[in-house]
């Protein structure tokens, strides 16, 4: 078994992103607001004390690189799981290694990657072995862990949210990949329109960006004993910009969306609506969206807007896209351009926070239903005055307790 596990790891390709990461804390590029010097997370593990978190962020910022360095600052036994294809047997061996470590003073760190993949009864399972000490959990995930990790685990570690990598980051790593593949297999030619390119195409996932470096170097021109990179075969290989788009982007940007046309930005409103778009959100969720800016925020201040919004979304139902991304558009730059009134919102919100704490009246008995046989006979509808038969007239029709009560501000 021994050679056949031999022979596999020759025969192995190893991507250049897996070739090149950092050995030390030193040589972790990015995430100075997380690692960098006298943070409380640098400081704590200088101390040499573990505690159990999970890395939050996108991929490609170097969530698991990150775990694997703390295993080694902290010489703890590094477990290593993808929630994918473990479960609960795979725990359960872990709290075994994990005893057995102790008895010899030893730390141990769970790592499980995409820990948001484990079902809530997976993710229980963890709880009783954080809370007695066998081991140290650390997971990696690209969703929010508010709405994918149970409670009890979520109390039970600290969250550190990871951000994409800075284009300075992301710069010394293609450059650091392009100097290995050169020593390695000969000098390249490179400029730096292609370095920029490559930056710009990664958008700070620096897996995605050595991934590049890799094919772009096997993929250049061979004259002239060296390698020629032209911008050319950089596109022909980049394609079509993956956007990225998780659960919490797909809130996020929407957020986005909605106050940008708040704040009558049209120019951010459309930019972050074209990424909806360009990320395939159905066209559908963003007119509802117009649709609630327009009555919430143009409100009585412009009731045309409204139309406006719900006609955009019945072009985009009839339509289809890419076509209705054009109603669309209309609709943006209409409600952003409108003057806006919350007026309506916090009318209804007025009442409906009254209602719920107490103030809670019927109908006073002059406006109550009269046309049932006995509702005569109960006083219901005496004394109404139809209002087209004198429009003149005035008559109570809020509770007598909230008689002079104001919800719309005139």
């Amino acid at each position: 078994m021994d050679l056949f596990n031999s022979l596999e790891n020759q025969n192995k390709q190893i991507p250049l992103a897996e070739l090149l990461r950092p050995k030390t804390l030193q040589e972790y590029l990015g995430q100075n607001r997380v690692i960098g010097e006298n943070t409380a997370f640098l400081n704590l593990l200088n101390s040499g004390r573990l505690f159990s978190c999970i890395f939050w962020g996108p991929p490609g910022c170097g969530k698991t690189t990150l775990a694997r360095l703390i295993a080694t600052k902290t010489n703890s036994d590094f477990i290593e799981l993808s929630a994918v294809n473990s479960g609960i047997k795979e725990i359960k061996d872990c709290v075994a290694r994990s005893k057995e470590n102790l008895r010899y003073n030893k730390k141990t760190i769970l790592f499980i990657d995409e820990i948001h993949r484990y079902s809530k009864t997976q993710q229980d399972a963890l709880l009783p072995y954080l809370e007695n000490g066998t081991f140290y959990l650390i997971g990696s995930t690209t969703e929010n862990p508010s709405f994918q990790v149970v409670p009890a685990l979520i109390s039970r570690v600290q969250v550190l949210m990871l951000s994409p990598l800075e284009n300075e980051s992301i710069e010394k790593l293609v450059e650091k990949g392009f100097k290995y593949l050169s020593e390695k297999y000969g000098a390249i030619v490179l400029k730096q329109e292609v370095l920029d390119f490559i930056v710009r195409y990664a958008g700070g996932d620096a897996r995605l960006a050595l991934n590049l470096v890799e094919n772009s170097y096997f993929a250049a021109d061979f004259k002239d004993s060296k390698r020629n990179l032209s911008l050319e075969i950089l596109e022909s290989l980049a394609q079509e910009k993956r956007i990225k788009y998780s659960r919490q982007e797909h809130y996020d940007m929407a957020s986005a969306f909605q106050k940008s046309l708040r704040g009558s930005d049209k120019n951010a409103a459309i930019y972050w609506m074209a990424k909806m778009i360009a990320a395939g959100e159905d066209p559908r969720f963003i007119s509802r969206r117009l649709i609630v800016c327009a009555a919430e925020d143009v409100g009585l201040a412009d009731p045309n807007a409204f139309n406006i919004a719900v006609n955009a979304h019945k072009s985009v139902e009839l339509l289809g896209m890419p076509e209705g991304r054009i109603p669309l558009a209309l609709a943006v730059a209409y409600v952003a351009d409108a003057p806006k009134s919350n007026n309506a919102i916090c009318a209804i919100d007025a009442a409906l926070s009254d209602i719920t704490n107490g103030l809670d009246y019927p109908p006073p008995m002059h406006l109550r239903d009269a046309h049932y046989k006995d509702a005569a006979k109960y006083g219901f509808g005496k004394g109404y005055v139809y209002t087209h038969d004198n429009p003149d007239f005035k008559q109570q029709f809020m509770p007598d307790e909230l008689v002079d009560k104001k919800y719309f501000k005139d």
